[in-house]
């Protein structure tokens, strides 16, 4: 932890330039500005407010008389005024911490609670300790509780409480949606189980792609099956690129004909042409929003009213940046995602309910483990199950690890195979986006065939060119026998982790259409001395459902399947922070459950050092160079005292979405500090969601109106006959 000053951002309006003061106007001024001082220390604001006055008619130019009038005009009571001269103490200098102070007490005063907090909250990224500030928002959130429950009180007094313990009443809808790489599915708790819901086109599961055509965007299955024809405006496995720094995409990018280029502060970015726009760059989470959105219309479709709750699943190895650019594509999609949780730890809930079922007394004490292999993804989590208890003990696995990675290497074989064959190279197709998508679309279609038959043809045509070759299982197992080492290495990590051998795994659960793969399942079994393999959740199914267990549980569902479940999850990576030399100091071990708080105890490494950078990371190198930084803050005030003598806690406290706080205090003068991760490199700020949200809505709004457009020429091209 290092001694270096920073400082902070602040938006305000600006102020007209101001004229210039002599010298003997300010002298003036000063001498007007003390006066003030002591009437105001006395007491005596009136006689300090005309002093005030004075020094500002001398010199209008000085925000710190305007601040001091506020004060003044406070202490009397007279809150608009003192709100009028802190939006002035601001305009004039927007990064002097005092004046949100005075402006955020004046509006506080005058009951604009909401505008008080972002005033305070703005004031605290310029001064993160100062003491004004903290109390003044600590002040606020507490008003603002304190109304919440006075309406709370006043609408129990009303019902007298019955809809709150009536479980009679219906309770609102939480879906769960499993956002997937490649396939995408929508689940609820409906009639006493966790039910999949259909989409419109009668598919239990949608496909994960978003298309832009001369016409219109299309979502799902119809934009994956154009996307031959139109590649460059079909977009696919955006999961991969999700809170991600674009220097590291560089292998998922090899395989995607879209243009993606690097953004503010390295993010990859999508660029499009849209109809009636032209030219549109998108984030990763825009994209999936759309998707969501999709999802969310299937659900609404299928349960005839609005959904506004979901609870969207992540890989469990999903980093923190990960997660919360997952759950802001939800708020863009117009949904308010109560809760994010591992994929296959709601694998694993899907599991236990289906095993609670007829069983009495509920689950026995087993430890199972989730395999879940999907198209983009790979988790491996180790969970113990117990009277309704969920515990994951230990998860690995990598995000870029999946069935796209089977379709990669196949593909790679055709071109091999081409230029063996015939002489003609890979590098003829390399920038024909076009005949690159049909040879992996067929060697798609290829390894789907490879997993209840031991040959696949491969077919496509390519302008003139017939391409038709045979590929066995044989080949295909030992051109992606790396990538199933990878998944078994993983599993081999989660039990070293849990302490657990394997003959302690009493369940292997297979999740991921990836899993139906034959040598996925042979290396298993071997690894696991010949044990049966469950199969008795659906691998597409699955996630979802669990996710609509959650739900059910999160919006108050009482029932002998739900009410007796209890998760307890864990965090994927260790966190900390960075010491002398780049050190990595961990503060929360990988497979700590959550939510989870802890303290570790760090010192300064300089003299008479006052202030320290603290430098939060995720990852499980030794060093930071290998790890995910995730934010950083300053402490100010520490103890002043030799090197390594000062005291200061550093607190790590994560949430049941996995979502982190950090808190740095100095034992000795009690200064603090305090960093939400929520405005971390490459995330959105709230005026960034709040527009796209706006244009989420007017592409929904555009999509209805050329769906009307076309039923209404069909209509027409029928004669306008009713039937």
């Amino acid at each position: 932890m290092g001694g270096k000053k920073k400082s902070g951002n602040a938006s305000a309006p600006k102020a007209p330039p101001a004229a210039a003061v002599s010298a003997e106007a300010k002298a003036a001024a000063k001498g007007h500005k003390d006066k003030g001082n002591t009437a105001f220390s006395a007491g005596k604001y009136e006689e300090a407010v005309n002093h005030f006055t004075l020094a500002i008619l001398e010199d209008p130019s000085d925000h710190v008389f305007y601040s001091n009038r506020s004060a003044c005009y406070a202490n009397l009571g007279d809150y608009d005024k003192a709100a009028e001269d802190g939006v002035k103490c601001v305009q004039l200098n927007s990064k002097w911490a005092k004046g949100y102070s005075r402006l955020g007490l004046a509006r506080f005063r005058q009951g604009n609670l909401k505008e008080a907090q972002k005033i305070y909250e703005t004031g605290l990224t310029i001064e993160p300790d100062n003491a004004s500030l903290r109390e003044g928002l600590a002040e606020v959130m507490q008003a603002k509780a304190d109304a919440r429950k006075k309406v709370e009180a006043e609408v129990n007094k009303v019902k007298g409480g019955v809809d709150a313990m009536n479980l009679n009443v219906k309770k609102e809808n939480i879906i769960g949606i499993d956002l997937g790489t490649t396939y995408s599915c929508v689940a609820v708790w409906r009639n006493g189980e966790a039910e999949v819901l259909m989409n419109s086109e009668g598919d239990r599961t949608t496909a994960s792609w978003v298309s832009f055509t001369d016409e219109q965007r299309i979502v799902g299955d119809s934009a994956k099956r154009q996307a031959a024809m139109n590649p460059e405006r079909t977009l696919f496995n955006i999961k991969r690129l999700i809170g991600r720094h674009y220097g590291d995409c560089h292998e998922d990018l090899k395989h995607m004909p879209f243009p993606v280029t690097a953004g503010p502060e390295g993010k990859p970015i999508i660029s499009v042409d849209v109809p009636g726009k032209g030219k549109t760059d998108y984030f990763p989470e825009q994209i999936s929003a759309m998707v969501l959105e999709k999802m969310k219309a299937t659900a609404e479709l299928a349960l005839g009213e609005p959904v506004k709750k979901a609870v969207i699943t992540v890989p469990a190895y999903f980093n923190d940046s990960q997660r919360r650019l997952t759950k802001d594509a939800g708020t863009i999609a117009g949904l308010d995602v109560v809760r994010i949780i591992n994929e296959p730890t709601a694998a694993a809930l899907a599991y236990g309910l289906d095993k609670r079922v007829g069983q009495e007394g509920g689950l026995t004490s087993q430890t199972t483990l989730v395999f879940d292999l999907g198209g983009g993804t790979f988790d491996v989590s180790l969970l113990k199950l117990e009277s309704g208890m969920f515990e994951v003990l230990a998860t690995a696995g990598d995000t870029h690890l999946g069935g796209e990675d089977f379709d990669s290497a196949i593909a790679e074989w055709v071109l091999s195979e081409l230029k063996r064959k015939s002489g003609k190279t890979g590098e003829m197709y390399a920038g024909n986006h076009k005949a690159l998508r049909k040879i992996r679309a067929a060697s798609e279609n290829a390894k789907r065939q490879l997993s209840f038959s031991s040959t696949a043809t491969i077919q496509c045509t390519i302008g003139e060119d017939e391409i038709s070759m045979e590929i066995t299982r044989a080949k295909f197992e030992k051109l992606c026998e790396p990538v199933f080492q990878k998944c078994l290495a993983s599993v081999k990590q989660v039990l070293e982790d849990a302490k657990v051998d394997v003959g302690g795994v009493d369940e292997i659960v297979l999740v991921g259409g990836s899993t139906r793969v034959p040598r996925v399942q042979a290396i298993l079994q071997e690894f696991f001395q010949g044990k049966a393999l469950c199969k008795a959740v659906h691998p597409d199914e699955a996630v979802a459902m669990g996710a609509a267990v959650q739900g059910a549980i999160l919006s108050g569902v009482r029932d002998a399947s739900t009410q007796a479940l209890l998760l307890v999850d864990v965090i994927p990576l260790s966190l900390g922070v960075e010491c002398e030399g780049k050190h990595f100091a961990k503060v929360v071990p990988r497979n700590t459950s959550i939510p989870c708080k802890k303290t570790s105890e760090f010192t300064t490494v300089e003299d008479w050092q006052t202030e320290i950078d603290i430098r939060v990371f995720e990852g499980e190198r030794s060093h930071t160079d290998g790890n995910n930084l995730l934010g950083e803050f300053s402490i100010t005030g520490v103890q002043k005292a030799r090197q390594g003598e000062a005291k200061v806690e550093v607190t790590f406290e994560v949430n049941a979405n996995g979502l982190l706080t950090v808190t740095a205090r100095d034992k000795e003068t009690n200064a603090r500090a305090d960093i939400e991760i929520a405005h971390d490199r490459g995330r959105l700020s709230n005026e960034e969601i709040e527009r796209m949200c706006e244009e989420a809505e007017r592409f929904r709004m555009e999509d209805e109106a050329r769906t009307a457009a076309a039923e209404a020429r069909a209509y027409a091209g029928r004669g306008g006959d009713d039937y």
